[in-house]
């Protein structure tokens, strides 16, 4: 039977939800192993690839323009709400663009979709929620491409531009930098809770679909040069990317890391997706943790979506949760 829009929880047809869905970080890493960049007969040189897993291509090209951002990212529903979770996927993915200093220009739809199992309707109100953020985003959105599929997922890749001389990178962190974190942790309790229970978490979705442009703008012009987003890899996961890819040591002061209201709640009653737990596990090994707790340690590594600019820098408004300081035994340390 096709179920129709306001009969049932989007949710419940995905084994994850949003970026909890990623493959393991660790196992991705052994899959992309030794693949390297062909050269390109277009003389266009790679300026950011695959060395530090870094959050979109950046590629500049012959005539001395700006330099071409290209991403893709997708998944399976975060929220029950289509319109919602099509706002959230999209602004997930123009995140990467931003993650690196650019401006996305152009972005096609990724939709897979169990046609014989829910409406079409509900795929509309996906779509619209994509483009109402493209649109906020100043983004052309430009058709796509579309599947049969068992599980229904949504996302997009996006085209932008950025100036080669003022990327974000996360491998451009130094001994000395403060660490600032532009939105609270907790959605991926929160929404593992929405999932199991179906209530609603507004802050969560308005954190979600809030876009990354002005964090970017304010760390290119405060003369930053190193950051990243903080997806499902969770804080720690993506600050570990980033502290490796640096060859510096970074320190965490959990007392200052912002949280969303009832996040604490929900990692208490057990809400913790697998993907939080895997990547806690991938981290664990490099990490100092000291006496923090199991409750402190899930929410760092909780496996966010669409979460916020992790900067190696200061700007306003966004709270100072640590510091960059020269490599020590371990890569991060938590205190």
């Amino acid at each position: 039977m096709t179920t129709t829009e306001g009969t049932i929880r989007l949710t419940q047809y995905a084994r994850g939800g949003g970026c909890a869905c990623k493959i393991p970080p660790g196992e991705l890493e052994d899959v992309v192993a030794g693949l390297a960049v062909a050269p390109s007969a277009s003389g266009a040189e790679v300026l950011i690839g695959l060395e530090t897993g870094d959050d979109a291509a950046v590629v500049r090209v012959p005539d001395d323009g700006p330099a071409v951002v290209a991403t893709a990212d997708f998944f399976t529903p975060v929220v029950d709400d289509p319109y919602d979770w099509g706002r959230i996927a999209a602004a997930n993915a123009l995140s990467d663009v931003y993650a690196v200093g650019g401006r996305p220009l152009v972005a096609v739809n990724l939709l897979a979709w169990p046609r014989d199992v829910l409406s079409f309707d509900l795929a509309r109100e996906v779509l619209r929620g994509g483009l109402d953020v493209a649109a906020e985003a100043g983004c052309h959105v430009g058709g796509g491409h579309s599947v049969d599929d068992a599980e229904p997922k949504y996302g997009m890749a996006v085209t932008g531009i950025a100036d080669p001389g003022r990327l974000l990178r996360n491998d451009r962190g130094r001994a000395g930098l403060p660490l600032s974190l532009t939105k609270p942790l907790g959605v991926g309790v929160l929404n593992n809770r929405h999932k199991a229970t179906g209530e609603v978490f507004a802050e969560a979705v308005r954190t979600m679909v809030t876009l990354n442009r002005d964090a970017s703008e304010a760390a290119l012009k405060a003369g930053v040069e190193c950051a990243t987003d903080v997806t499902g890899f969770g804080l720690l996961g993506h600050l570990y990317k980033l502290a490796r890819a640096s060859n510096v040591t970074a320190v965490v002061d959990t007392a200052a890391v912002p949280y969303l209201d009832g996040a604490w709640q929900a990692v208490r009653d057990g809400f913790v997706s697998g993907g939080t737990r895997r990547n806690l596990a991938w981290v664990d090994p490099h990490t100092d943790f000291g006496n923090i707790d199991e409750e402190t340690r899930l929410l760092l590594a909780d496996a966010q979506t669409s979460g916020g600019l992790l900067v190696a820098g200061e700007i306003p408004g966004a709270p100072v949760i640590g510091e960059l300081v020269p490599r020590r035994e371990h890569t991060l340390v938590i205190r």
